[in-house]
């Protein structure tokens, strides 16, 4: 079968495509004809081997995985001898980020508990858009406790992949929402269902008057103490992305019970959960960009400049 792989970590340039060996599924998995995938912010790490202490399990001087690619939506190809669930022709999406990555080929073993039915509604594409940004929005939101209607939600970087489902999802819940943005993408939070939009080229939030229950920082680039000034009493904080080494850092050790780093670990029990909303209506994927197979470089390369409005998917056919 056909793959991008790599064989050294550096930046987009060094992917190719190669001819692999088609995998065949374990007792527990599912075989994907994968017929799209999206790019997410681990691919083009992982592919950089950065941060550097990332290598330790990445891989010391050389990658371990071969083939990139989390985020994938297809056909089910064959089934394992322990998986009643799914069947052959199942239209499914799924995760692989901590099972070894290898969507970005034409087709990939699944661990049946990270992958789910497609939504009905949803194309291959916009399905692949889902499972990371969706599943990381989901669990930073509910990191600190389930959510409520009264409660006052900021949600940072409301205009990327994990914050645009953030916004979503936050108001699917009843709460009252200020997403933070920048100038060109107001009104674009707005159309999401943000009862309140910042334009931070304009407002500091941490300077600001209002205070908020929750706070999900998807970018990560304000500090700790930047995000306890913005909470109420006995509010918390939950950061999904980072921008450098040192606040990842900080948020860890300083966070304590308030400000807590959170990094998804996806389940097919909240794809099912996320798959019920987006039938219902309530929640959609916002696609800002589409690639084909061969533009997979060109793809991750888009997604590192960091001005992604929404995802980024690749059709795979």
């Amino acid at each position: 079968m056909k793959a991008f792989i790599y064989d050294k970590y550096g930046p987009p340039e060094i992917l190719r495509m190669a001819e692999v060996d088609k995998p065949a599924p374990n007792a527990n998995e599912v075989l994907v004809r994968v017929l799209a995938a999206s790019v997410n912010a681990a691919d083009w790490h992982v592919l950089r081997g950065k941060p550097l202490f990332s290598r330790a399990t990445l891989g010391l001087l050389r990658p371990k995985h071969k083939i990139l690619g989390v985020d994938v939506a297809g056909q089910v190809e064959a089934v394992g001898s322990d998986v009643p669930r799914f069947k052959t022709g199942d239209q499914v999406y799924a995760n692989l980020l901590d099972h070894g990555y290898g969507g970005f080929a034409a087709y990939v073993a699944v661990p049946v508990d990270v992958v789910s039915l497609k939504p009905a509604n949803l194309s291959f594409e916009e399905a692949a858009a889902v499972p990371m940004a969706a599943v990381t929005a989901l669990q930073g939101l509910r990191h600190h406790g389930e959510l409520r209607p009264t409660q006052r939600i900021l949600i940072n970087g409301a205009t990327g992949g994990v914050g645009s489902f953030a916004v979503q999802l936050a108001k699917a819940s009843g709460a009252e929402v200020t997403a933070v943005t920048s100038t060109p993408n107001l009104e674009l939070v707005r159309s999401l269902g943000a009862d309140h939009v910042v334009d931070y080229t304009r407002t500091d939030v941490a300077r600001g008057g209002q205070r908020y229950d929750r706070i999900l920082d998807t970018v990560g680039n304000r500090s700790v103490p930047e995000l306890r000034r913005a909470l109420a009493e006995g509010g918390r904080a939950a950061v999904t992305g980072f921008t450098s080494v040192p606040k990842l850092l900080a948020v860890s050790l300083r966070g304590g019970r308030d400000v807590a780093q959170v990094q998804a670990h996806v389940t097919a029990k909240d794809l099912e959960l996320l798959s019920e909303l987006i039938e219902a209506g309530t929640v959609r994927p916002q696609i800002d960009r589409r690639y084909g197979f061969a533009d997979i470089p060109e793809a991750i390369a888009y997604l590192e400049q960091g001005h992604a409005r929404g995802k980024v998917v690749v059709a795979m056919a």
